[in-house]
């Protein structure tokens, strides 16, 4: 993984000053620390900040083809680059390195925009064409790594994280307020924008083509098809295990190929424990892994991922996350992640990628995917269920599967409430709707939007954010099954803008830190939708096929354990007693006002309650809202005050790490 930046501008404009270039990828050094590369011509600038994964040595970017009309400042990881160099070579291609980033500009050189879709990895691409005087922004299929750009005047601005846009001064940090209430929704942004003003994103499997006047051309170079293949309708639950094993073990092995140590996360679940103990079997050198404690048993799986750990054999690390850690992880985490957050899920992940940079791995394996590709998480369960009732709307026993699923509302004599069945009932009729199985949980998130500010809370658009989703739904999606369907929704609308964001990329690349993901290799992600639904859930029994595999590979504990979400201590951590003293400060009536982003009579009066009850809210939804409006102040903090100064001591920092200027042809003799 690596940072990329880089200003194009127009035909009758000035190109970018080499110090702006040097200002916009200082803003990204934790993503490439061993170095920065930068090409200039009278249209453009591209800079390169360089984490050395393969290909240790010559690999500085940008990178160019033989005749240097082609140059490319690229992130990310191409797992079939061996592949591709060979087919490239026998077709005439001679390349200067070693690495992956050349594979890319010799393949598009070849193929042109059809090499989008013969890569198998996750990037984010900035390709300037110099013949053309085009420039192709373009993301992996399910964007695992992020890819940014905004317009300023006769200028366009590109880069990994908006924070290097707004650090070379050329774009102004604003708030969207429409895309701050999405957050208070659905967790996160559509996948195509930020919380920023101007501030869009390309979105996964798109590539967009700039040409010399600026338009953007933009097209999606893959979708899924998740019907189903009829010839796979009679699979047996053994033969779909087969495959499975079969698909992954290509994948594991792709992504184990680096020039540095490969280790793999462990979290006690099933699906990162299938990943280890698959990597185990193709690689029987020392493998290091890793798994975060809690000191709060309620969250706490030390046991499980210990006993994954010894029967695989790998050299387990793990790092306890207390109270103090959140604390004094959370400032950071927001920054990275520059988006406001209504969990403190990725405060933990944080710090687990810093064990991971400080035991000496700069690439671990992750399972994330799993549960969305294979049907593992509740919603799924609740879909079933609700469409199973809607058939008999009046059924007494039929809303009783929901406290199946849930089994604590069995336990507290929630599941015959009629609150209960209300909650559940909403909506219920409506089962057209392509976010049928959503709706009621970004109803429920939405009650956190009345601690925002009134004139943000008007912006508030579920339309949009409706939209901005089904835009991207595949040419076929009315077609599938609704747990198909469902799927897709949840990987559109939360996987990829949230999880593989907020708890993936922007928490590793804090530390330098790549982390891969078999499970959403092109060919796993192939045959899984290929699958019928019954070898992925029967009745309300979730994942069978990977359970089948599992069962193969993991202790009993293991493969049979009912899917546990991952959670972090919320206001618990934050408020009472123990507060740290920026969440007084940041939600002071002076700090609430300054910003104008929040209600601040809302916040005050339910913080106080906090306070006075040491974090232990009634419900979940308050303390969603919590956290969301002190991660939405430290945010503001961040990019309205907080940016000249960092940076300022960025760009100094870059002075003393190696710098290579690949080439420069501005012609305006400028330094």
């Amino acid at each position: 993984m690596c940072g990329v930046a880089g200003v194009l501008a127009g035909p009758r404009a000035e190109p970018p000053e080499l110090d702006e270039l040097k200002r916009m990828i200082a803003m990204l050094g934790h993503r490439g620390p061993d170095g920065y590369g930068f090409y200039r011509d009278d249209r453009i600038g591209l800079a390169h900040a360089r984490l050395s994964i393969v290909g240790l040595a010559g690999g500085f970017q940008p990178i160019h083809n033989e005749e240097r009309t082609l140059w490319i400042s690229f992130n990310g990881e191409i797992f079939n680059h061996i592949e591709l160099r060979r087919e490239l070579e026998a077709r005439g291609h001679r390349f200067y390195t070693r690495t992956d980033t050349e594979v890319v500009v010799h393949a598009f050189e070849e193929y042109g925009p059809a090499a989008w879709a013969k890569l198998n990895g996750q990037f984010a691409i900035c390709l300037w064409d110099t013949v053309k005087r085009e420039l192709w922004l373009v993301r992996d299929r399910l964007g695992i790594l992020p890819l940014f750009y905004a317009r300023s005047g006769d200028h366009l601005a590109f880069a990994s994280e908006a924070k290097a846009l707004f650090g070379g001064g050329r774009v102004e940090p604003r708030f969207d307020a429409a895309r701050l209430a999405q957050v208070f929704t659905h967790w996160s942004v559509a996948p195509q924008g930020s919380v920023f003003a101007g501030v869009h994103g390309v979105p996964p499997a798109t590539a967009i083509r700039i040409d010399a006047d600026l338009r953007l051309h933009e097209a999606r170079y893959w979708e899924p098809d998740m019907a189903g293949d009829p010839a796979l309708s009679g699979i047996s639950l053994d033969e779909a295990a087969d495959r499975l094993e079969e698909r992954l073990l290509d994948a594991i092995r792709l992504r184990l190929r680096a020039d540095v140590p490969v280790g793999v996360y462990i979290s006690g679940g099933l699906d990162s424990s299938v990943i280890a103990a698959l990597a185990r079997k193709l690689d029987t050198t020392e493998m290091h892994s890793f798994g975060v404690r809690f000191a709060d048993q309620a969250f706490d799986e030390t046991p499980q991922q210990r006993l994954v750990a010894s029967h695989v054999g790998t050299e387990h690390h793990d790092i306890l996350c207390g109270t103090q850690d959140i604390q004094d992880s959370l400032p950071d985490v927001v920054w990275h992640g520059e988006a406001p957050l209504v969990r403190t899920a990725p405060a933990p992940l944080f710090l687990l990628s810093r064990l991971v940079r400080d035991s000496g791995i700069r690439v671990v394996l992750s399972g994330e995917g799993a549960d969305e590709w294979l049907a593992g998480y509740d919603i799924f369960k609740e879909d079933k269920a609700r469409r199973f009732w809607a058939r008999q709307p009046t059924s007494a026993a039929r809303p009783k599967l929901l406290s199946r699923i849930h089994p604590y509302a069995a336990t507290n004599g929630q599941k015959d409430s009629p609150l209960w069945q209300a909650f559940w009932k909403r909506g219920m009729m409506e089962t057209g709707d392509p976010f049928y199985a959503h709706r009621i949980r970004w109803q429920n998130t939405a009650w956190t939007q009345r601690l925002l500010a009134p004139d943000v809370r008007s912006a508030a658009n579920v339309q949009a954010f409706d939209a901005a989703v089904a835009a991207h739904l595949p040419a076929g999606w009315s077609r599938w099954s609704p747990l198909a369907r469902t799927q897709w929704v949840e990987m559109a609308a939360f996987m990829t803008p949230y999880l593989l964001s907020s708890q993936g990329d922007r928490v590793a690349m804090a530390h330098s830190i790549e982390v891969r993901y078999p499970f959403l290799d092109p060919d796993v992600d192939d045959l899984c939708s290929a699958l019928p639904d019954r070898v992925k859930m029967l009745g309300l029994r979730d994942k069978l096929a990977l359970r089948r595999l599992a069962s193969r590979l993991l202790p009993a504990e293991i493969f049979h354990r009912p899917k546990r979400p991952y959670r972090a201590p919320m206001t618990t951590a934050l408020f009472g007693g123990q507060a740290p003293a920026y969440v007084r400060d940041l939600l002071s009536e002076d700090a609430l006002n300054r910003y104008g982003l929040v209600d601040a009579a809302g916040v005050t009066a339910l913080a106080n309650k906090a306070h006075r009850q040491d974090g232990r809210m009634a419900g979940e939804r308050e303390e969603m809202a919590l956290v969301g409006v002190l991660t939405l102040q430290m945010l503001a903090r961040h990019t309205l005050d907080d940016m000249p100064t960092r940076a300022d001591a960025l760009r100094r920092r870059l002075d003393d790490t190696p710098i290579h200027i690949l080439e420069d042809h501005s012609g305006a003799g400028r330094p």
